[in-house]
């Protein structure tokens, strides 16, 4: 029978207790041990089946915690892990010890948010991201408030159907049962947000509140009684829906996001962030919000200067490696919602927010506007998320820009990191512990301790998680199984599936065309006999999950789960449906191997090796994302990749090959050859170096650092920059358009060199003038440049360098000269233009403006 009412019954904890409901509401748990300990030993059953103190408390009967608040060690353990979190959330930390002058609040909005297992909230790599992105800020004390939707079904949950088909479902999440709380107002009621919507009426949402450490996570809910059923369903899942409904998601996320953060800091005092980050474009409306903000208080605040207060303040990070993976709307259908009488952003012109998204450049679609382009128009500081993917987003969003080089395109990068904390195994950070090592400080330390360690004690540790993974994957393979329909006298080949002393490969990742998780079925026969090897087996532990549109993601999910179900292989090879946290914090470090194999460069990062390295994981990887950037040669193996193939069927078979060799000859060969004392010396010795190499980089608090030194830090220092001075904006926004509508006259007219010929010697110094013409444009607006670097055969300009010149001479009629000198330090080629920009100190950057004239 059905149940007619649904709610939820929290327990009364006795006094003594009090601590855990604490402990329980704060996602530290996620990632402190101590805090893990406690709630393990309050219920180990449901501990171990949970993995969640919300849990453990509603589940756990009465007479256990009377029981509980009569253990004297008992409330010594939770009285030490109470004030550990006490000590954690109000001592000072990196920033406030060495970024006295910071922002003092930092916006972070993301459509999900990974962070634990017991909030799914998520949907990969994004997410994960996200969440480590939180717990790194909270870990150093960046004072970052992140911003996010709170979806009623989560993702999904995926299941295989008998012939290995992908199957969803989408349990309800109630937050009663979840890590967070409502944010209530003073009168006891759950705060809400509204924005009027086209033809009524307003949409509302209530706010959750998650405590991710330090860290506060704002969440909006439109599961209230007063919105119509098509406004609950805006929050109802995570990347599903229609145009129109991504539509309203993204404008609950960008407008709701920004008015969730005026009512958290009304309701707690939280200090207005000065500074808003963009984690992609899905929020790229919270700048649209906050425009109308700025001229709806203050009259004599113009568009043009609102815009330049909100692009100096915000930052946008773009993830995506292709112009298919952006979303874009129809013109149409966002002036529909963007109204100016009406609208979400009432008195924000239409046809502003219509150009500030538009693809108004060649190849463009003039009819979308592009969350993307939306992004980089709003935001004054933009990156990428690794080397090579700062690269490929300047060369896929050059058209913006399209008078610049593309090194000059102002898009820089930060590489994506992870946190240690929640990722590296305790077994690992017990070792390193015990060798006088903090295993969440210092990664160097780590890898120093590791070293240090006897080298037998490290195998047995990386067998002890081998084991655990193998014990986890045949209870995951053996429920898919039972849900696909099979008879428990079917599954007794599962005991036997996987063993820990066989080398173990991990593959597991989102399921989009181009990660290919079948490469490695391009030759089954040649693949069969690697794991079938009767000395020397390899084993497969496959994960992933295809969006629910995506049928041709799925068909490739059928075509691995159908290989996996051959008897032959069926006990070296597994696919282990829905793929969470959960499953992935085991995954990583039971792998002695993680593989990836994407279609380079369309991997903006990746992040998945970055885990597997901290547990001594050993990456195997086509040259894209990070690996592309901190592969050196020997912390793993390189897949040869065959990019610029124009057959795309000839390219997979190439780099399947070279994969099927380094497995054969270098990977299997280095894990089974032992020494006498049965231990894989130079494995082990790979194992170390991979730590030592990469532990340092891959960290997600050496990624929110580097936020808070190129990106957060200087985006403060130019929103303040501008408010410093009485109508700083305006006068700012009044120059841009000055200098717009005069460009038309600058030019340059002629170039001097003097001191050198057709050859010149190292150390030689040429003198340049350039006489230019600036029309109505004041020479200080501008800067005069000699630009110089190893020119083509077609005189094109590599490895390009900038000088600027001084004013030297001002004639009549707006004209001018400027001159400077240079001396040749390198021998060979050397090719050199001058050039004029815009120069004003509240630019980021000098191609910000996308003006500039060169010498003809």
């Amino acid at each position: 029978m059905r149940a007619i009412r649904r709610f939820t019954v929290r327990p009364v904890l006795p006094e003594p207790l009090a601590a855990l409901g604490t402990l329980a509401a704060n996602l530290r748990w996620s990632w402190d041990p101590q805090t893990q300990d406690v709630f393990a030993e309050v219920s180990p059953e449901v501990w171990a089946d949970r993995l969640d103190p919300v849990r453990v408390l509603s589940d756990v009967p009465a007479s256990r915690w009377d029981e509980l608040a009569r253990d004297d060690a008992f409330l010594g353990r939770l009285a030490s892990a109470s004030a550990g979190l006490d000590a954690y959330l109000t001592q000072d930390r990196w920033y406030q010890r060495n970024v006295p002058d910071g922002p003092a609040s930092i916006a972070y909005f993301s459509p999900e948010f990974g962070i634990a297992a017991a909030l799914p909230q998520y949907s990969g790599g994004l997410g994960i991201l996200a969440g480590d992105h939180l717990k790194a800020a909270s870990d150093l004390g960046v004072p970052i408030v992140g911003v996010g939707l709170f979806y009623a079904h989560g993702y999904f949950k995926q299941s295989l159907s008998r012939d290995g088909w992908q199957v969803e479902s989408y349990p309800v999440l109630d937050p009663d049962e979840l890590p967070v709380k409502a944010l209530r107002e003073a009168d006891g009621s759950h705060a809400t947000i509204s924005i009027d919507m086209p033809g009524g009426p307003a949409l509302t949402a209530r706010i959750w509140v998650a405590e991710v450490g330090r860290v506060p996570l704002l969440m909006l809910d439109t599961d209230v009684e007063q919105n119509p059923d098509h406004y609950v369903a805006v929050t109802d899942r995570l990347y599903g829906g229609g145009s129109e409904h991504r539509l309203r998601q993204e404008i609950l996320l960008g407008i709701g996001g920004v008015r969730a953060l005026r009512a958290y800091g009304r309701i707690t005092g939280e200090p207005v962030p000065e500074v808003y980050h963009t984690n992609e474009g899905h929020a790229g409306f919270q700048g649209v919000e906050r425009i109308r903000e700025l001229t709806s208080e203050d009259p004599d605040l113009d568009f043009e200067a609102a815009l330049a207060l909100n692009r100096a303040s915000t930052i946008f990070t773009t993830h995506t490696p292709v112009p298919a993976g952006i979303d874009r709307f129809p013109k149409d259908l966002i002036a529909q919602y963007f109204a100016s009488d009406g609208g979400v952003t009432p008195g924000v012109p239409t046809e502003r927010v219509l150009q500030l998204g538009s693809e108004d450049y060649d190849g463009g679609d003039p009819g979308v506007v592009n969350m993307a382009v939306l992004g980089f128009r709003l935001g004054q500081r933009a990156n990428g998320v690794s080397r090579l993917h700062g690269h490929v987003s300047r060369d896929m969003f050059h058209g913006l820009w399209p008078m610049f080089d593309e090194a000059e395109v102002p898009i820089t990068s930060i590489t994506n990191g992870v946190h240690a904390p929640t990722w590296v195994a305790r077994e690992f950070r017990d070792l390193v512990s015990a060798l006088g090592a903090d295993a969440d400080g210092d990664p160097a330390d780590f890898a120093r301790a590791l070293d240090g360690a006897d080298r037998a004690q490290v195998w047995s540790t990386k067998r002890i998680l081998r084991e655990r993974l193998v014990a986890d994957a045949r209870a995951r393979v053996r429920r898919s199984w039972q849900k696909r329909g099979a008879a428990d006298a079917e599954l007794g080949w599962i005991d036997d599936a996987l063993d820990p002393d066989v080398l173990t490969i991990g593959f597991a990742r989102r399921v989009p065309s181009y990660k290919r998780l079948t490469l490695m079925l391009r030759d089954p026969a040649r693949l069969k006999a690697l794991l079938t090897d009767p000395e020397r087996p390899i084993q497969l532990i496959i994960a992933g999950k295809s969006h629910p549109n995506d049928d041709g993601g799925k068909k490739l999910i059928q075509d691995m789960v159908r290989f996996a179900d051959d008897p032959e292989v069926r006990h070296r090879i597994v696919f282990l449906p829905n793929y969470d946290i959960g499953m992935a914090q085991p995954l990583y470090p039971g792998c002695d191997v993680w593989l990836n194999n994407p279609l380079r460069p369309y991997e903006a990062c990746g992040t998945s090796g970055m885990k597997a390295a901290l547990n001594g994981g050993l990456n195997l990887s086509i040259l894209d994302g990070w690996w592309d950037e901190w592969f050196d040669g020997e912390n793993g193996w390189a897949i040869p990749s065959a990019d610029g193939l124009p057959d795309p069927s000839q390219r997979d078979d190439l780099e399947a090959a070279a994969l099927y060799e380094i497995l054969e000859r270098e990977v299997v060969p280095r894990f089974y050859d032992r020494d006498d004392d049965g231990l894989p010396s130079r494995w082990l010795e790979m194992m170390r170096h991979t730590i030592e190499s990469l532990g340092p980089k891959v960290l997600a608090t050496r990624m929110v650092r580097d936020y808070v030194t190129t990106l957060y830090v200087p985006a403060s220092e130019s929103v303040r920059a501008l408010n410093a001075a009485d109508g700083g904006a305006e006068e700012f926004a009044g120059w841009r358009r000055r200098v717009a509508d005069g460009w038309g006259s600058v030019r340059v007219e002629h170039v001097e060199l003097d001191g050198v010929g057709d050859i010149a010697e190292v150390g030689a110094t040429f003198s340049v003038r350039a006489f230019v013409a600036l029309g109505d444009i004041a020479p200080d607006d501008v800067a005069v440049q000699l630009a110089y670097g190893r020119p083509s055969a077609d005189d094109d300009l590599a490895d390009v360098r900038i000088e600027t010149l001084a004013l030297a001479e001002a004639f009549e009629g707006g004209r001018f000269s400027f001159a400077g000198s240079h001396a040749l330090e390198r021998s060979g080629p050397f090719g050199c233009t001058v050039r004029i920009v815009p120069a004003n100190p509240h630019l980021a950057s000098p191609a910000e403006t996308g003006l500039v004239a060169f010498a003809e």
